[in-house]
């Protein structure tokens, strides 16, 4: 197959850098424009010294779009600025994936409320498809524009599909308890991830209002024939990269469920997805970090009534870049796993 002419839009993120990482060694996409707004004029590599000789490309504007020739365009752009070029690229051929949350929620009233600010391109909404490939590869694989999901969401909805699919759960008390390392929190200074806050600290927050909220709730509802109200509680891990959501999830009135039968449930539904890893032990952030994969380790604890589900996932891979390439390849027709399957880098 033909190389395909590949953009990375913010290329110097933690995101955008880890899309690189994946790109130089993906066998159709290839990373021929790269921008940075802050960095325009050096070497990608000069701004991220571990491309040296792999990935050089010299950064420019964002503005150079248009004449790029671009085929595939990642935006690993903030919220509310990722539509600014969606908007001015839709009459073009390109397919886009944004990592942005611009085009993840139902509609641009919600979009507004959780987010706080106006979405200058609503039409958008009616021609996105929401990049979860477990769920929706079928849309996926039409649409020219796909709203790559949350680091969050991702763990908490892997970690919940099934249950609330199966009608499992009392539906009104679901709770999702996640800790994520600090490269979430993007790239800026920030100092709530300064090295003397974060090191030898623990804490949660977002707490009772997290915009990934919203996005788990309605992902779940269109399978629970219900709107869902879950709680759900971010906390910042001192390490670098991971997720690991705990879901706890009670029992439906009426339901019988054993620790082997909840199992069995999670293997039925993700049989065929790749990059789904049922464990038979509760996974850790090491076992994922810098792969593609969900590792799931699902129970039921027979004393309290209440499922149990520990999801483990890489931010930036799983929670963001290697999710994009993934949806880049269904978009492609290509398998779904191309340059994406390798080991976690443990220790």
């Amino acid at each position: 197959m033909k190389k395909i002419k590949t953009a990375i839009v913010g290329a110097t993120g933690f995101t955008g850098s880890e899309l690189a990482r994946i790109l130089i060694n993906h066998p159709v996409f290839e990373p021929a424009f790269i921008t940075s707004e802050s960095h325009s004029g050096k070497k990608f590599s000069d701004v991220h010294p571990q491309f040296f000789g792999l990935l050089d490309l010299h950064l420019v504007e964002a503005a150079e779009l248009k004449n790029s020739g671009a085929e595939l365009l990642f935006l690993a752009l903030p919220h509310g600025i990722s539509m600014d070029y969606v908007k001015s690229l839709s009459n073009t051929s390109a397919k886009i994936v944004d990592l942005s949350g611009d085009y993840r929620l139902s509609s641009p009233e919600v979009y507004n409320h959780w987010y706080t600010r106006k979405h200058i391109h609503p039409e958008g909404f009616k021609e996105a498809a929401y990049g979860l490939p477990e769920l929706f590869s079928e849309q996926i694989k039409e649409s020219k524009l796909v709203a790559n999901p949350g680091c969050y969401p991702t763990s908490a909805i892997l970690g919940l599909y099934p249950l609330v699919r199966e009608g499992l759960v009392d539906l009104s008390n679901i709770i999702v308890d996640a800790k994520s390392g600090t490269t979430g929190a993007g790239v800026k200074s920030n100092p709530g991830t300064h090295y003397c806050q974060v090191n030898e600290n623990f804490n949660a927050y977002g707490i009772a209002g997290h915009r990934h909220t919203i996005e788990i709730e309605e992902k779940l509802s269109m399978y629970a024939g219900q709107t869902i109200k879950l709680q759900f509680t971010p906390h910042l891990l001192p390490v670098d990269r991971g997720i690991l959501s705990t879901i706890y999830a009670p029992i439906k009135d009426g339901v019988q469920s054993t620790a082997r039968q909840v199992k069995e449930v999670f293997r039925a539904h993700y049989k065929s997805c790749p990059f789904i890893r049922m464990r038979e032990t509760a996974p850790g952030i090491k076992e994922v970090r810098g792969t593609n994969f969900c590792d799931i380790f699902p129970t039921y604890d027979p004393r309290t009534g209440n499922f149990i589900v520990i999801s483990a996932i890489d931010n930036l891979m799983k929670g963001a870049a290697g999710q994009a390439v993934h949806n880049a390849n269904l978009m492609y027709g290509l398998k779904e796993t191309t340059g994406l399957i390798n080991v976690a880098l443990k220790p």
